[in-house]
């Protein structure tokens, strides 16, 4: 989908202040503050017995319920719930209030991709100065390595996507197609397909950015890379030309359908079989479930196709609870970051659907070994529970990547639209992003 310039005006607002702050990022991995004082619980714990009222804006369907329990479990403290969008709208509104000065939320949900452009500006409080980073190991490496900005800790993880395959069952079985194990496979199986129904197509893809990240990081594309102001930008590297090699081939022989994600034809093709697979992160069973009604028996979930029989996926989606710097009870704000998403909180979280970042939650049978009515009775957390150990290390985002998602669709969109190769967009992305880093004041090279 084409950006609107609302979008493009958002995504540049959101990162014409980086550079003010990046000294902020200056917070030791030893959990000390920017003014060197070291920190402990003991602080959230006063708080909490003090009580107040603080602001949390969210869009998570879960947040009224965790509201609603962390309010009877502390009665003494308000919480001012608020959705003030999704997507650009929170992002526009949270940095205005920034940029402002004042205005902010005590406590904000930020995703995984956009945290680091805050953790910049230095909006965000870094937790470290209240002893969270002792609970490291309750997270699965990769959401935990998302929250980390320069030294510091943003916030804690709620959710994550590993990836994995969502396939319509009765399709494949209708066509006498397997379930690929790996790409080369996969794109045989549309091939097959879409000979055999022209009507059908293995996935739906008219060129997503967070989809073109997710992937580029399951083929070990590490395209990339910040120290400071230094910023390296390679989307000619070997993973990225790993997942192209693929790709292209289904762009190219018009076997992915020209159907644009999130739209009601969307919907539609995944209810009736048009679209035959999702890959996709281990969110979707609750877009499914809500969205997709028709397709209910007919899915099923298997891990992501992989390039080498390696078993190894990606995080595609996910985000954190992030405490604002221009917070007046911090200390508050922080101890309600740890019930949500450290405490009693994940237990309204799971109940609505969400995918947990703690891998007590991962690790539970009530949770892996459920058997989902949708799925036909598949326990489709196992597949999930597994993909979640299985997300390859060392990914990073840009520090403007909401910029970066921002023009996906006039680079690397091109070469969907004209059903050609994505290395010509690619390298256009890359150049897009080379200029505009270097225009913020950044030092951007390429690889």
């Amino acid at each position: 989908m084409s950006p609107t310039r609302r979008t493009r005006q958002v995504a540049t607002a959101l990162a014409v202040a980086l550079l003010t702050a990046l000294p902020a990022c200056s917070a030791g991995s030893d959990g000390t503050s920017p003014g060197g004082a070291t920190g402990t619980q003991e602080a959230v714990d006063a708080a909490l017995r003090e009580g107040g009222e603080i602001t949390y804006w969210t869009w998570t369907p879960s947040a009224k319920a965790q509201v609603e329990a962390f309010e009877r479990e502390f009665p003494n403290v308000r919480v001012n719930l608020v959705n003030a969008g999704t997507g650009n709208d929170h992002y526009a509104k949270l940095q205005n209030a920034v940029k402002a000065g004042s205005g902010a939320p005590d406590v904000a949900q930020v995703e995984y991709q956009a945290l680091p452009q805050f953790a910049l500006t230095g909006a965000l409080v870094d937790l470290g100065r209240y002893g969270f980073r002792a609970f490291e190991d309750d997270y699965t490496p990769s959401t935990w390595h998302s929250v980390q900005v320069g030294g510091g800790l943003f916030g804690l993880p709620q959710d994550s996507g590993p990836m994995a395959l969502f396939y319509n069952k009765e399709v494949f079985d209708r066509y006498g197609i397997a379930v690929p194990r790996t790409w080369a496979e996969y794109v045989d199986a549309a091939r097959r397909l879409h000979a055999a129904d022209p009507t059908r197509y293995i996935t739906a893809d008219t060129g997503d950015a967070g989809f073109t990240t997710s992937m580029i990081w399951q083929a070990g594309g590490r395209p990339f890379t910040t120290d400071g102001k230094s910023v390296k930008i390679d989307l000619r590297d070997e993973g990225t030309r790993r997942w192209t090699s693929t790709w292209n081939q289904l762009v190219e022989e018009e076997l992915v359908a020209p159907i644009t994600g999130w739209t009601d034809a969307w919907y539609r093709a995944l209810g009736n079989g048009t679209i035959a697979t999702l890959p996709t992160g281990a969110w979707m069973p609750g877009v499914l479930k809500a969205s997709v009604p028709d397709g209910a028996g007919k899915w099923a979930v298997a891990p992501l196709p992989t390039y080498d029989g390696t078993p190894v996926t990606a995080e595609n989606g996910g985000s954190a609870q992030a405490v604002l710097e221009q917070s007046g009870k911090q200390a508050l704000a922080a101890a309600f970051v740890r019930w949500l998403d450290n405490g009693n909180g994940v237990k309204p979280f799971l109940d609505s659907g969400g995918f947990p970042a703690t891998t007590a939650d991962l690790g539970s049978s009530a949770f892996r070994d459920l058997a989902e009515p949708y799925f036909g009775g598949q326990r489709v957390n196992q597949v999930l529970t597994a993909a979640a150990d299985q997300v390859a290390e060392g990914w990073s985002y840009l520090p403007y990547q909401l910029y970066a998602n921002s023009i996906h669709a006039d680079t690397v969109g091109k070469s969907y639209a004209g059903g050609a190769a994505l290395d010509p967009g690619l390298v256009a992305w890359q150049q897009a992003l080379v200029d505009y880093g270097n225009q913020q004041g950044f030092t951007v090279t390429t690889g």
